[in-house]
């Protein structure tokens, strides 16, 4: 071979040919192709000559012609080939992989057998629980589509046309928007529309019109060339009308079926009586459907869905449901329970006794067959017919002897003891209606079955209580805790004090002491049995269990005789809850282990005196002495006896007595206020001179020195005496505003504003003293004045309520309410601003309001004399008499001290002797109704 043919031969065929169609230069060594709008855009013209690189081959050989002709359709598909046949023309598929392919496909058909049932399972789920969530329109609707076999035939003519639903603007807007329409169109429109005004005697019989063909077309078809007859079609539309009116008509009476008044009373009785969304029970009745049809062994789905029914008013439905689920669940009592209550009358009698037959040993399904009867007799058939299955059945037992009268019901309780032996309820009522002896012997007995319950023994110790054996009753408690000791029984303080309450409140107080003080020391430490005890008793007195506090108190007292507190505690529940005899026995106990307290010495004494017993009073005040020879308690005690009874005498011998033997300010400031009261001003005078001059810096006494000048009408004594007492008592803040006062009532603004000033710079952040500064410019006629050291006041003292009291009446009416929520927030358990808020709603005319905030302004602070002044003025004005007689009797319990209103009555010199009776409708006379 030649070089010449060796280069021929190994000449490439493509070199010097076009480029294919879509060829990208170095596409594969990562170049890019891109096609520019000029290629493919409308610049291009049709005759355009293309460019080299996308010009079509010039000639196409067969194999592309072939290509071209290509049968796209899908049945010349192939799976292997496509549509076109194998791509591989020159790589045939062969018999060895067509073996291959049978063989993988029988492996994948196997494969597939094994998972296709669970997988087939699965799809199911996915589908139904895709329904639930997005039901198909017909599910949404079948309820619907089902009450239309309800709807009449009038109904169906009665439904309105379908209007245009748009707007008046959307329809003249389209309107006016309109495309000429060329003449033609509109000649040929109106001769295809024209109709033939006359009918055939074979048009009339058939209902139509005869076209030129013979064929029948209903009236109203278009037949060219024909002139409109309006009138009758009017007539022929009025024959259909009658006949229509005709078939809905009844045939017998002439009378139409629908009943137009009743109508629409029909449709409202069909709507549902629930309050729901009607897509809600939609959507709920087929969740519970798809939970029936899944699992229909589940009472749950039954109960559910019946329910439902009931609910939407479809009480047959929900019958139905619920016989079904009987069916599919017959040892389901819940089921059967639920038909018995949706069945009425004997159909539910029905029911009861087929679900009897399923479930002989259900409980609940007895009783519920003995409440379907009616007749007592019946009754007690059907309960005994259920012992004969249940024997040991509490319940029943319990249900079957409450129809009984004593003496089957005690033949029957022996009988439900047997049946029962575990049952404390069945023996405890056995017990009740036996004899004593019977009583006792029952009880051994169940003691015998039941050795841990302690509702036997607590039974068993009241049972001696009460047939008179009270020394046995110690004994059955104790037996009782060492019994339950020993069958390893934890004793539980609680549950035990809870025992004793009930059995005081049954009137067996001997056994809930025994009980008390059985169990009062279990489980306590040593250290803290006083704080435990004192805690158990105020419990069981909240609880109005008197009897069980009191053995509390008795317990602790022998634990703890020298204990004071205790003492004291008891003689205050003593007081409040016992009588006067048990009190001053109680008291003499008292001073007896505490000789040194003097409280309850004073207390016993008291008593005494408020009991009209005079000389024993004395007596115990004499005890007293002897036991606290300088108690100045007791001196003044002492006097205060003599003095309220008349032994003036006798008061001033024991005041002397005093200021010898136990000298103090107080003896020698009632010993001034004595002899102030019985008007001996020279002797007060002198005894004030001796007086200060040992006890210079007791505010009060010169506050009472000036208090005399100034009721003398001397002033400027007063004002010495004043001024004395303040370099003595730069603290004392009542003796600032005894001076302040001074001044005012003299006419000296000016110097009664610089005394406060000075007082407040002495005592900064006092109330009392910004109060009467406020209160000076008030009575000034200084409102602006008084306003801004109002606000001053309330930024030194914040949390002030008697600030805020004030400043809620100083401004306008309609800021006071806002005022008066500030004060609130401020000191939300403050009497004096509660006080105010009472006032508010009283002037605001709600009663009942401003009644339940005075109830708790006296409940915060009892001590408030102002405030029952207010109360009871309240009520004269808007309450009954017992409401009057009640705030009285609970400001007399009270015995208020405190308050710028009481003070200034009760504290007045002619008022000495005037008890708090006395005193509350004085002083609600001076108070002025708030307006």
């Amino acid at each position: 071979m030649s070089v010449q043919s060796f280069v021929n031969k190994r000449k490439k065929t493509f070199i010097g040919l076009a480029a294919p169609l879509g060829y990208v230069p170095g596409l594969g060594r990562g170049a890019t192709g891109f096609t520019t709008r000029s290629d493919i855009g409308p610049a291009r013209d049709a005759d355009d000559i293309p460019e080299d690189r996308h010009a079509p081959p010039n000639k196409k050989n067969k194999q592309d012609k072939e290509e071209d002709d290509e049968d796209l359709n899908d049945a010349n598909y192939d799976e292997f080939s496509g549509y076109g046949g194998s791509l591989c023309s020159k790589d045939p598929y062969d018999k060895d992989d067509e073996e291959a392919d049978a063989i993988y496909e029988a492996v994948d058909k196997r494969m597939d057998e094994k998972r296709k049932e669970r997988r087939e399972e699965k799809l199911k789920l996915d589908i139904e629980k895709f329904r639930q969530e997005r039901p198909k329109i017909q599910q949404q609707f079948s309820d619907l589509k089902r009450d239309l076999a309800s709807v009449t035939v009038d109904d169906w003519n009665n439904l309105p046309e379908v209007g245009d639903a748009r707007n008046r603007k959307q329809r003249v807007g389209r309107m006016e928007k309109f495309t000429p329409v060329p003449d033609s169109v509109l000649a040929r429109a109106a001769s295809q529309n024209s109709m033939n005004s006359t009918l055939s005697e074979q048009d009339q019989k058939y209902g139509g019109i005869t076209t030129p063909f013979g064929a029948i077309t209903p009236l109203g078809s278009a037949t060219p060339s024909a002139d409109i007859d309006m009138k009758k079609i009017g007539q022929a539309r009025n024959t259909l009308m009658d006949i229509k009116l005709t078939q809905v008509s009844d045939s017998v009476s002439g009378q139409t079926v629908v009943d137009p008044k009743g109508y629409l009373t029909d449709l409202q009785s069909m709507l549902p009586s629930h309050g729901g969304d009607i897509n809600d029970v939609k959507k709920a009745r087929l969740l519970l459907k798809s939970v029936r049809e899944t699992n229909p062994k589940h009472p749950p789905a039954w109960i559910a869905s019946a329910r439902l029914e009931e609910v939407t008013g479809k009480i047959q439905a929900a019958r139905n449901l619920i016989m079904k689920g009987c069916e599919e669940c017959p040892k389901s009592e819940d089921v059967w329970l639920e038909a018995a209550r949706l069945m009425p009358g004997d159909q539910a009698k029905a029911v009861v006794a087929q679900a009897v037959r399923q479930l002989p040993q259900s409980v609940r399904i007895w009783s519920k067959a003995a409440d379907l009867e009616t007749e007592l007799k019946t009754k007690k058939r059907v309960f005994r017919k259920a012992l004969e299955n249940i024997p040991n059945s509490v319940r029943l037992w319990k249900q079957a002897v409450e129809l009984e009268d004593e003496e089957d019901a005690r033949i029957m309780l022996s009988r439900a003891v047997e049946c029962c032996p575990t049952s404390v309820e069945l023996w405890l009522a056995l017990a009740r209606l036996e004899s004593y002896e019977n009583a006792r012997k029952v009880l051994n007995k169940a003691r015998e079955s039941i050795p841990t319950d302690r509702q036997v023994w607590i039974t068993a110790a009241k049972l001696e209580e009460a047939n008179g054996n009270s020394h046995m009753v110690e004994k059955i408690i104790e037996r009782a805790l060492n019994s339950l000791r020993a069958n390893m029984v934890e004793i539980n303080r609680e549950h035990w004090i809870k025992d004793a309450e009930d059995c005081e409140k049954s009137g067996s107080i001997h056994t809930c002491q025994a009980i008390i003080r059985a169990v009062i020391s279990v489980g306590i430490e040593e250290e803290d049995r006083k704080h435990t005890w004192m805690e158990d008793a105020d419990s069981c007195a909240s609880h109005q269990a008197y009897e069980c506090a009191r053995a509390i108190y008795a317990y602790a007292l022998s634990e703890f005789p020298s204990k004071k507190s205790i003492w004291l505690r008891a003689a205050y529940f003593e007081k409040n809850h016992g009588s006067r005899e048990s009190l001053e026995a109680l008291l003499q106990r008292a001073v007896a282990h505490c000789p040194k307290a003097e409280v309850l010495w004073l207390m016993g004494a008291k008593s005494k005196w408020l009991a009209g017993d005079v000389p024993a009073a004395r007596s115990i005040l004499a005890l007293a002495f002897q036991a606290n020879p300088n108690s100045e308690e007791i001196w003044l005690a002492a006097v205060k006896l003599e003095s309220e009874n008349n032994e003036f005498e006798r008061a001033r011998r024991l005041l002397q007595k005093a200021r010898a033997s136990a000298p103090t300010a107080r003896v020698f400031m009632k010993s001034v206020k004595l002899e102030w009261c019985l008007g001996e001003i020279r002797n007060a005078e002198i005894l004030l001179e001796e007086a200060v001059k040992h006890y210079p810096d007791f505010a009060k006494l010169w506050m009472m020195k000036g208090q005399i000048e100034e009721e003398a009408g001397k002033r400027d004594a007063a004002r010495d005496a004043y001024n004395q007492g303040l370099k003595k008592c730069p603290q004392a803040v009542p003796l600032w505003l005894l001076l302040s006062k001074l001044e005012e009532s003299n006419g000296q603004l000016t110097r009664a504003r610089s005394i406060l000033e000075k007082a407040r710079l002495k005592n900064p952040h006092t109330d009392l003293l910004w109060l009467e500064a406020v209160k000076v410019e008030t009575r000034g006629g200084l409102k602006n004045i008084a306003h801004t050291l109002m606000a001053k006041a309330l930024q030194e003292c914040p949390n002030s309520g008697i600030l805020w009291a004030e400043s809620i009446f100083m401004e306008a009416r309609p800021q006071r309410k806002t005022k008066c929520v500030d004060a609130l927030k401020k000191c939300e358990h403050n009497p004096h601003v509660l006080l105010a808020a009472s006032k508010l709603f009283w002037c605001e005319r709600k009663i009942s309001k401003a009644r339940d905030w005075f109830n708790r302004t006296v409940k915060i602070d009892p001590d408030l004399g102002d405030a029952w002044a207010y109360f009871y003025k309240f009520e004269l004005a808007h309450g009954e008499e017992k409401h009057q007689e009640e705030v009285k009797q609970r400001c007399i319990s009270a015995e208020p001290h405190h308050g710028e209103n009481w003070c200034r009555v009760s504290k007045d010199i002619q008022n000495w002797r005037l008890k708090t009776e006395e005193v509350l409708p004085l002083v609600s006379k001076i108070l002025t109704v708030p307006t």
